[in-house]
């Protein structure tokens, strides 16, 4: 183990103080270490473990003490300018409870006992120093902290989660409180210019973040450790109540409603693929003609949104790829849609603009108004397909093993979600 030569006189020295926390950490570089020591003067302790307002604590660091504290909302650092030895740690503690003596005297009475500028506290032989080494620390800001935070973990991360990365960004560009210390008005404004649900993760988020800057030593405390949990979600439906499948009625008249509609025709062929094979539409997005085989599809990428733009993404949502059975539904479909000579690097159902269809707008503008033009069909999203498919499977006796195959899920949520089509059976008198 390695020990700087004066690591054991300064932990001889700790006995005459009879602490109540030390703490030990050490840094090595090239020729360098350092080993500092933090002991608190009081043994009154905030409910969190954390050195509370009003206490003063005094650290070796680089050889040299230096006192700590937060006094009426500001945090201060002076550095008492004397070298690391055991007479010293006594002018320290009695420095130490002369500022925690002041700062209690002007809580409970007012007037001026505590000096904001430490000149009081200085040992004299510091006092002649024309620029004492005595500053306010300063408050990260949150956006900054946050940039911080993603440069240190974004490497291998997936688009979704660069994505979230982003989102987190913008809320903390909206909100007007800036500062960590401001970690109060943040939650007061994200809690009520936010969905709860989405409350809720920027809260954890942040307090991720915060972890990860403590641990960096960035900070000395996470503010928002555990606030997510002070946001009050309601308790969404079961996965039952959100999954509303179409009947197979209402499935071809949506396929022929949009064959129909003279803006928005061209989604045709994509909307009859994703009621015939049940696959996401992320998936589905991102077809390309040589995934397209005469007996098998196979599925392998998928097109997600990073936080600035659509990308192709390998992989799928729970699996590395998936292959679907081409029928003759399909084949027709497919040769319907396959040009003379097709490039294999072409996508199958790409935008007007031969780019990434980009499903939020498709949802908002093709489907909403599509569905609008069929009033006696309860609206539902478009995702609504992938569980038509499953629905209709599932009537048809088809194993939920296989089901899940097609799919890519489990058989056991094809079973616990896609056990509706019995509900109509009447009870027997028994």
């Amino acid at each position: 183990m390695l020990q700087s030569p004066g690591t054991l006189e300064t932990l001889k020295r700790l006995g005459g103080f009879s602490p109540i926390w030390v703490s030990f950490g050490y840094h090595l570089g090239i020729n360098t270490f350092e080993l500092q020591v933090a002991i608190m003067l009081s043994s009154d302790k905030t409910p969190s473990g954390k050195n509370p307002k009003g206490n003063v604590s005094i650290e070796s660091f680089r050889g040299r003490l230096r006192l700590r504290f937060r006094f009426n909302g500001q945090r201060y650092s002076m550095s008492l300018g004397i070298p690391d030895t055991q007479v010293n740690w006594r002018v320290a503690e009695r420095r130490a409870r002369q500022i925690e003596d002041d700062m209690r005297l002007q809580l409970a009475h007012g007037g001026n006992y505590f000096d904001p500028s430490l000149d009081k506290y200085k040992p004299e032989s510091v006092l002649s120093v024309s620029e004492p080494d005595i500053q306010p620390e300063m408050q990260p800001k949150l956006a900054e902290l946050w940039q911080q935070y993603v440069e240190a973990r974004k490497t291998g991360k997936s688009p979704s989660t660069i994505r979230m990365y982003g989102w987190v960004a913008n809320h903390l560009d909206r909100c007007p409180h800036k500062y960590l210390g401001d970690h109060q008005a943040v939650f007061d404004w994200v809690t009520t210019h936010v969905p709860a649900d989405s409350a809720k993760r920027v809260m954890m988020h942040l307090g991720s973040c915060c972890r990860w800057a403590k641990r960096s030593d960035l900070i000395g405390s996470n503010p928002f450790d555990g606030m997510a949990a002070d946001v009050k979600v309601k308790k969404s439906g079961t996965e039952e109540d959100e999954i509303n499948p179409f009947t197979r009625e209402e499935r071809d008249r949506i396929i022929a409603a949009f064959k129909a509609n003279r803006y928005y025709s061209y989604y045709a062929p994509l909307m009859e693929f994703l009621f015939f094979t049940g696959c996401r539409p992320s998936e589905a997005i991102a077809l390309q003609w040589k995934h397209i085989g005469s007996k098998v599809i196979t599925f392998k990428q998928a097109v997600v949104y990073d936080g600035r733009r659509l990308v192709l993404k390998e992989g799928l949502k729970t699996q590395k790829m998936r292959r679907f059975p081409v029928n003759a539904q399909l084949t027709e479909l497919l040769n319907s849609l396959k040009p003379t000579s097709a490039d294999a690097e072409a996508f199958v159902f790409p935008s007007r603009e031969t780019k990434f269809i980009d499903w939020h707008n498709f949802t908002n503008r093709a489907w909403a108004k599509v569905m609008a033009s069929l009033p006696d069909i309860e609206y539902r999203n478009p995702y609504q397909t992938r569980h038509t498919f499953c629905s209709l499977c599932r009537e048809a006796n088809i194993p939920s093993i296989q089901i899940a195959k097609w799919v890519g899920n489990s058989a056991q949520m094809i079973d616990r979600v896609y056990a509706k089509p019995t509900d109509h059976i009447q009870v027997p008198e028994l």
